[in-house]
């Protein structure tokens, strides 16, 4: 069986970094952004963005920083164009679903743009839904010559969220709101509402395939949702335990139903549920674990979401 010859590949978004290392060719990887963080051998990695804001800054300062910075036409990320020149890639991975979110299209446009002396091909990412995940697992894959890999990844990730559907009829569906962000108060679109559905809840805000949706702090309350969901977009799941005050801070917050039953969890978002890639299947076993308490053998152990207290 003839070898296939390795290309140099960047990823400049954290999801595909973990698409190509599920695909077997994690060792093909010569650069990645300042947010591709999982598998943990990736941290060796030359890494080709910053960002232009703080990100230790509480949400609500945060959401100010991106507004001025869109606001003016600028770019929420630098790319380091000369170190991402001198690593002479084959394949670069990138998005375009959200200027906010990751290095952009655009981003990786302007810092190639003047690149004559070589080939390189420019692999763009658009994960709106579930079905967009997947077809982006399987542009990444034909982009590296795992077009078999990228089927069977596929077929488990199917296969997994399939599991969590199978539930007893008898089983009471409770309704869900899922947070992405705090201040201000943003409800989670694109592929969530999928998971909650697959997971066995009802979504209450956020439409799937739609983007991420501001939502008021009064329609919440009215909603009175059974379970609340906390995982801020980036947001680490000990970062975003750091939100919980500025909820209970909020009117009419210890009246909601889930607060009153003890049903709010805060989640490693930045780790599993904001990431469209191979974790799909374990941000939807997450959820089972919250809804209905079932714990499935997801890869490793960490703690990856806690119930908030009181």
């Amino acid at each position: 069986m003839r070898s296939i010859e390795a290309l140099r590949v960047v990823s400049l978004i954290a999801s595909a970094t973990e698409m190509i290392a599920a695909l077997g060719r994690g060792d093909w990887l010569v650069g990645r952004s300042h947010e591709c963080d999982y598998p943990a051998e990736v941290s060796r990695l030359p890494t080709l963005t910053t960002p232009k804001l703080r990100v230790d800054a509480a949400s609500g300062e945060i959401d100010r920083q991106v507004r001025d910075i869109v606001r003016d036409g600028l770019s929420v990320y630098r790319v380091d164009a000369e170190r991402l020149r001198a690593l002479a890639p084959d394949v670069i991975v990138t998005q375009d679903h959200c200027d906010v979110c990751a290095v952009s299209l655009r981003d990786v446009a302007a810092a190639t743009c003047h690149w004559t002396d070589r080939r390189v091909q420019i692999v763009s990412l658009r994960p709106d839904c579930l079905a967009d995940a997947y077809a982006d697992i399987g542009r990444v894959a034909r982009a590296l010559k795992a077009e078999a890999e990228g089927a069977r990844l596929t077929a488990e990730i199917e296969r997994r969220l399939g599991a969590l559907t199978v539930q007893p009829a008898q089983r009471r569906r409770p309704r869900v709101a899922f947070i992405e962000w705090v201040e201000p108060l943003m409800a989670g679109g694109n592929w969530m509402p999928e998971l909650i559905e697959a997971a066995g809840g009802r979504n209450v805000f956020g439409a799937a395939g739609r983007p991420s949706s501001w939502m008021s702090w009064a329609d919440f309350i009215a909603a009175d949702p059974e379970v609340i969901v906390v995982a801020p977009c980036g947001f680490a799941l000990q970062r975003c335990l750091e939100e919980l005050p500025l909820l209970q801070g909020r009117p009419g917050w210890a009246e909601i139903n889930a607060v009153r039953q003890g049903r709010v969890y805060f989640a490693d978002g930045n780790a599993y549920f904001n990431r469209p890639g191979p974790r799909l299947a374990d941000s939807a076993e997450i959820l089972a674990e919250m809804l209905f308490g079932e714990t499935r053998a997801r890869r490793g152990r960490e703690v990856a979401w806690v119930k908030a207290k009181a």
